[in-house]
């Protein structure tokens, strides 16, 4: 890379190329700048447009989303937010977590490697755009990137898309920066532990055991499935690894699906209904966790914490927790700090 010499030998008007760096890039889904009609419109088209959410043919379903859909889910969409937005800050919880996880990310990182090392952020859809931070880390003189999607198991809607975008951005740099994306780290022993840990110190808080613990996945229409996205599989070894890390019998959890859209069959049983089942069964008195997700969002903190433990309550439940994700918790940046430096190997050692 270039030093003070290399620098003194080049002609006078070449371009300044800043010293190498390695770039970690963490991703997430994405969020609307704001829950007003205008920007949830913008966010859900971007996001419902995706062939790998939605692979429906364009023909068939660009006019039924920007028609129909459109005209109305903003506002839906818009009231979930607004019931779980950050107020204070002016963004969505989703958006706060993730500045947190990068600072801590940052400060980690920036003790094991120095100054050799730019950590940032990105989001799928939404601000701020994956192809923004992708010149940002070129302009700062990254000349590696390691792309890390924040979703511990792969599906196609989630890392495959991410992953897209991310090549997409390369795409458009004149000199491209050398780039690795990082596995699906769902059976990684450090984020099983911290998943383990968060659920020990859940259940210690409480004054009595919950009769099950429901693991909660993002769901997937089922033909995704056949078509041979792993997804499915992940989940439920995440739940069995958790299991064998807790030392629970198989009774004592469950793996579930949530976020159903549109008329398809999707992975099954779905949340919603199974808490229902539970507490018809018996089981008044459940814990939720959501294993796929890297940080509370609309999923979690709406639909989850509220819309599934309505459910469960109407049925005749009696106590509900929600247990969060592992968001900025001290455990899950060691953890995936170790996933990110077991992937800089051969770039940074």
């Amino acid at each position: 890379m270039p030093d003070a010499t290399v620098q003194a030998t080049r002609p006078a008007n070449h371009p300044n190329v800043p010293a190498g760096k390695v770039g970690i890039l963490l991703a997430n889904l994405g969020t609307p700048d704001d829950y007003s009609y205008w920007p949830m419109r913008r966010y859900l088209s971007e996001f419902l447009s995706d062939q790998r959410v939605i692979d429906y043919p364009k023909w068939k379903w660009q006019p039924l989303l920007q028609l129909i859909i459109l005209s109305k889910r903003p506002f839906s969409s818009g009231a979930a937010y607004k019931s779980i937005w950050n107020h204070d800050k002016g963004e969505s919880p989703l958006m706060t977590i993730t500045k947190d996880q990068t600072t801590k990310m940052a400060a980690a990182m920036a003790s094991r490697y120095g100054d050799q090392v730019m950590v940032d952020f990105c989001m799928r859809y939404g601000n701020p755009s994956t192809k923004s931070k992708v010149r940002a880390m070129v302009d700062a003189g990254c000349t590696k990137i390691l792309f890390l999607p924040l979703y511990p198991q792969y599906a196609g809607a989630t890392s495959g898309t991410a992953n897209d975008e991310f090549f997409k951005s390369l795409m458009e740099e004149a000199w491209q920066p050398a780039a690795r994306t990082v596995a699906p780290y769902f059976d990684h022993p450090d984020y099983i532990g911290a998943l383990a840990g968060s659920i020990e110190t859940a259940y210690a808080k409480m004054a009595k055991r919950p009769d099950i613990l429901v693991c909660s996945y993002h769901g997937m229409p089922e033909r995704y499935l056949q078509q041979g996205d792993p997804y499915h599989c992940q989940c439920q070894k995440t739940t069995r690894l958790l299991q064998e890390r807790l030392g629970w019998a198989g009774t004592d959890l469950v793996t579930t699906f949530q976020s159903k859209f549109g008329p398809e069959e999707w992975l099954k049983p779905y949340t919603v209904d199974h808490v229902a089942d539970l507490a018809k069964q018996g089981k008044k008195n459940i814990a939720v966790v959501a294993p796929a997700f890297s940080a509370d969002c609309i999923e979690t903190l709406e639909e989850i914490n509220e819309e599934i433990r309505e459910s469960f309550e109407h049925a005749g439940g009696d106590s509900f927790t929600y247990i969060p994700c592992l968001n900025d918790d001290d455990a899950h940046i060691a953890a995936l700090s170790s996933v990110v430096e077991e992937n800089l190997k051969g770039w940074l050692d």
